[in-house]
């Protein structure tokens, strides 16, 4: 009985950051009405920065990397409707 109880625990906490890890690898992606991955590309172009280095879809928004006029590395966020680029 004492062997069966140390499993059960075993198990079960074995089994908790499987669940929480889970949700980490889903795969997001943009609404059905964001705007297509070009026009996002071309927003973030035309607010001046031409060499982008990352880019990923991560909590809703795009979540992009890139080189700003003066040469500097900047984080962008926009969003997938509007094509509206915020910097972080």
């Amino acid at each position: 009985m004492k062997m069966r109880k140390i499993s059960a625990t075993i198990a079960t906490l074995l089994a908790i950051p499987a669940v929480a890890l889970a949700g980490w690898f889903g795969d997001e992606r943009p609404p059905a009405n964001a705007k297509p991955l070009s026009e996002i590309i071309k927003g973030v172009e035309a607010a001046g920065h031409k060499t982008i280095v990352e880019l990923e879809f991560e909590d809703g928004v795009y979540e992009i990397e890139a080189i700003d006029a003066q040469g500097k590395e900047v984080k962008l966020k926009v969003d997938p409707v509007s094509g509206k680029v915020n910097v972080k």
